[in-house]
């Protein structure tokens, strides 16, 4: 099988895509350059009119796509740093995505937004190290955030496809990770995963933190059966499929490199405890509340969840009850 990284699978999708249709291009800052290595050897491939660097105005280029969009492109746009989302959040919750919902599917905007290096490993300090994938789960804009080279790929052509605005948070987690990958396919949107079965409690994974969980999973063979799920959309999310887990192991621990707050941790404990009676408290390991990244990199990876983290919070759910 050959072996693919992560990064060159977004690559892959956004080639293959292009190729396979001609409204597909792609845009952003210093995209010409792979200036995140993941556009790399797009400009030579398409040309400058379907791979388009912009001017340093992330709201002028989002709203943009959104008028390309509605003329009948498929656009792609690049956002380097995942904060910048939050200065394009009025273009793409209340033009992108209301637009056809206000007039009853009249239209359509096709825009993806990637965020290749959302998050942080290797302090990016406290503007550029951010997770709000919440956010937009909140709103209702579908929202994606793959943990494998395959799931890279292939959710990153489902969003391309889809007739909705749709934002893939690619973690900086993530990027480097290498896999076997013998046929990519694309994966459907609002479908998650076992990655691992097991009896005994179930954790759902968030992106890069579904490799910590697997990790943590054999670390723990010998206590506990684990099983892990990793949602891989987190809207619209598999909850059928997650509350199918649930329903079998009684118990439930979440882990995500969001804010603890308001964030995608809490609304999966809140809606499984709606539709499961659980053998013992429910507990989350996400960065603390308000959390804003340090830039030195040992106070960096303080902040953010890690495997002794999550192997706490099994322990201690499998003690209660």
């Amino acid at each position: 099988m050959p072996r693919l990284s992560y990064r060159r699978a977004l690559t892959r999708a956004l080639a293959d895509e292009m190729t396979r249709d001609e409204s597909v291009v792609v845009l952003g800052e210093d995209i010409r350059v792979a200036a995140a290595n993941v556009t790399t050897g797009l400009l030579k491939k398409f040309g400058p009119d379907r791979v388009r660097d912009t001017p340093l105005s992330e709201q002028a280029f989002t709203s943009f796509a959104t008028g390309a969009a509605l003329a009948g492109a498929r656009p792609v746009v690049e956002f380097q740093i995942p904060s910048l989302l939050f200065l394009v959040f009025e273009q793409i919750v209340n033009h992108a995505h209301k637009f056809p919902l206000m007039t009853g599917g009249q239209c359509a905007v096709p825009v993806t937004y990637l965020v290749p290096g959302s998050g942080s490993r290797t302090g990016w300090a406290g503007q550029h190290s951010d997770h709000p994938y919440a956010l937009f789960a909140h709103v209702g804009v579908t929202t994606v955030v793959p943990a494998t080279p395959a799931d890279a790929y292939g959710l990153l052509v489902s969003a391309i496809r889809c007739d909705d605005p749709v934002v893939v948070f690619a973690p900086a987690g993530a990027l480097d990770l290498r896999a076997d990958v013998s046929d990519p396919t694309p994966v459907p949107l609002g479908r998650g995963v076992v990655r691992r079965p097991g009896d005994d409690v179930t954790v759902v994974a968030v992106g890069h933190l579904v490799h910590d969980a697997l990790a943590v999973a054999d670390e723990l063979a010998d206590q506990a059966s684990v099983e892990v799920f990793d949602p891989r959309t987190l809207h619209p999310f598999d909850w059928d499929g997650l509350v199918a887990s649930v329903a079998r192991t009684g118990r439930l621990v979440v882990v995500d490199d969001g804010n603890r707050s308001c964030g995608i941790a809490g609304e999966i404990i809140a809606t499984v405890v709606e539709r499961v009676r659980l053998a013992a408290p429910p507990r989350r390991v996400t960065r603390p509340d308000g959390a804003v990244l340090p830039f030195a990199p040992a106070l960096d990876r303080a902040v953010q969840p890690g495997r002794d983290q999550l192997a706490a919070a099994i322990q201690l759910t499998l003690k209660d009850g």
